[in-house]
């Protein structure tokens, strides 16, 4: 999100036929101001995610559902509190809320959009609702264009009643999860921002170092414009973000009901740092209302004030991404328990069955024993074992990355560990083995992150192009008393650096 550290004598009497026509005319003008206000009051759906001609939706969620329930659990997980676990405070921006999964700051409305809330208490306390999404693969194809969109009403609240209020529609590369260090390298496409109730998009980019660097941190590279039409808050509209490589230099691009107003390409960025935010596994996708922080400090004083209103909910339609163009290849999806080819995406998804392959399969939990008190730190020891072959793809210089959900519940020490292995001929021979260091689990029930950004523990071998070869990952407690679980299906995936 943007900022860390945008009259006469009466006339003569009228006919009767001329007064009832009038009269007639006046009640069906204010009958529809009456609809219209009606409808301004209270939007409305769009209905379902749009068609795109010419682009293949890849993901989406339109919010249908029960009024009072939360957003689907399939498609959404929710950020609670000041902070993720051992990251920055207060979110790394200063701002004053706390994230909550209740329903009375999060719901459907039973009208196909989703309404988050800021709330604040007797005590002045503020609390508000992040849902970022169980996805973290949103990516360009080479060669091609990603789009990431969402039609949204912003809260309906100005002037000083919306000191602090502070709505978003974001992406995060997906590194940061697991980490919460390494922002802004990762990089941060901010699609949506808007504070303080001013009928203003803005659109950022982070990336790089922070303070300073190539993306001019915290502020970032960004660019803002006033809502077509009717103001940000009174009405719905359109976000849009493009990440496009099918041109060079490859460009990212923002766009507010089709009309362009930000722009960024390849060519401002050094190779490293676009680099870092782009060959990765992908980004995931967030939607917030924070109050006061940095940004609507920085456009309007000291945030939140007494003035300030809550109770004014973000709306979203929709959200949608879809991709054009490229490399990208759609594979029928096998049955979990087979070992499918991944010869089209570098993304693989851990599988119910010990499958590893380019299609998620279905979501689900597979359980890893417990290490029994002992260290097997750096041995697998009884793992979960994920298996791919049939792979022909040319290395690509990079290196594994992947991001795994895991979980021990409430038991205390547990620690998971990973091995990747290659196979390049699929001979039988691991020709490159990579063990990662141990995350350690916290004791509360939930999914954590666990990514190669924990460090490799060894190495074996060293990579090469892959011919009818092979990939494997293993999972196992190195650590703890206690068996642990990860989620299979679209929660866990590894990217391998093969194109």
């Amino acid at each position: 999100m943007s900022t860390r550290t945008t009259d006469t004598a009466p006339p003569p009497p009228l006919p009767r036929r001329r007064r009832a026509l009038l009269s007639a005319l006046i009640a069906t003008t204010l009958a529809l101001v009456g609809a219209a206000a009606s409808l301004v009051a209270t939007p409305q759906a769009h209905g379902a995610v749009p068609s795109t001609p010419g682009w293949n939706l890849e993901w989406s969620d339109d919010f249908n559902g029960a009024s009072g329930t939360l957003p689907s659990s399939a498609n959404w997980q929710f950020d609670l509190g000041h902070s993720y676990p051992g990251g920055p405070a207060n979110w790394g921006t200063n701002e004053v809320q706390s994230f909550t999964d209740s329903t009375n700051n999060i719901s459907l409305d039973g009208s196909g959009n989703l309404k988050i809330t800021p709330l604040r208490d007797g005590s002045g306390n503020w609390t508000s609702s992040r849902i970022e999404t169980r996805r973290a693969d949103f990516k360009a194809p080479a060669g091609g264009t990603l789009r990431i969109e969402s039609r949204i009403q912003m809260p309906n609240v100005t002037g000083a009643a919306a000191s602090g209020y502070w709505p978003a529609f974001w992406a995060v590369g997906s590194p940061y999860r697991g980490n919460y260090w390494n922002w802004p390298s990762i990089g941060e496409y901010d699609i949506m921002e808007n504070v303080n109730g001013l009928n203003s998009v803005f659109g950022t980019l982070h990336c790089g170092v922070n303070p300073g660097g190539p993306c001019n941190e915290t502020t970032g590279l960004g660019s803002s414009r006033a809502c077509p039409n009717s103001t940000c808050q009174s009405a719905f509209h359109t976000y849009t973000f493009e990440w496009d490589r099918s041109v060079t230099p490859n460009q990212l691009r923002w766009y507010v009901d089709g009309t362009q107003y930000h722009s960024v390409n390849q060519s401002q960025f050094d190779a490293a740092t676009w680099s870092n935010m782009t060959d990765h596994a992908g980004y995931f996708i967030l939607l917030n209302v924070s109050i006061g922080g940095a940004f609507p400090d920085a456009l309007g004083g000291s945030t939140p004030t007494a003035a300030t209103e809550p109770g004014h909910p973000m709306i979203v339609d929709y959200v949608g991404v879809w991709s054009r163009g490229g490399s990208t290849i759609t594979s029928p999806s096998p049955s979990p328990s087979s070992t499918p080819p991944a010869s089209g995406s570098p993304t693989l998804y851990l599988r119910s069955g010990g499958a590893l392959g380019d299609s998620t399969g279905s979501a689900a939990d597979v359980t890893v024993a417990s290490a029994g008190g002992a260290n097997h730190d750096g041995t697998p020891t009884q793992p979960q074992t994920f298996t791919s072959s049939g792979i022909t793809r040319t290395y690509n210089g990079g290196s594994t990355q992947f991001d795994l959900s895991v979980d021990a519940g409430t038991a205390v020490g547990n620690g998971q560990q990973v091995r990747v292995s290659y196979d390049l001929t699929g001979d039988g021979s691991w020709d490159r083995t990579e063990t990662y260091n141990y995350f350690a689990t916290d004791p509360v029930t939930g999914y954590e992150h666990y990514t190669q950004s924990r460090g490799l523990k060894s190495s074996t071998g060293s990579l090469g192009n892959l011919v009818n070869g092979k990939v494997r990952v293993e999972v196992w407690n190195a650590i703890g008393n206690g068996p642990s679980t990860v989620g299979v299906g679209n929660q866990s995936v590894v990217d391998i650096p093969f194109s």
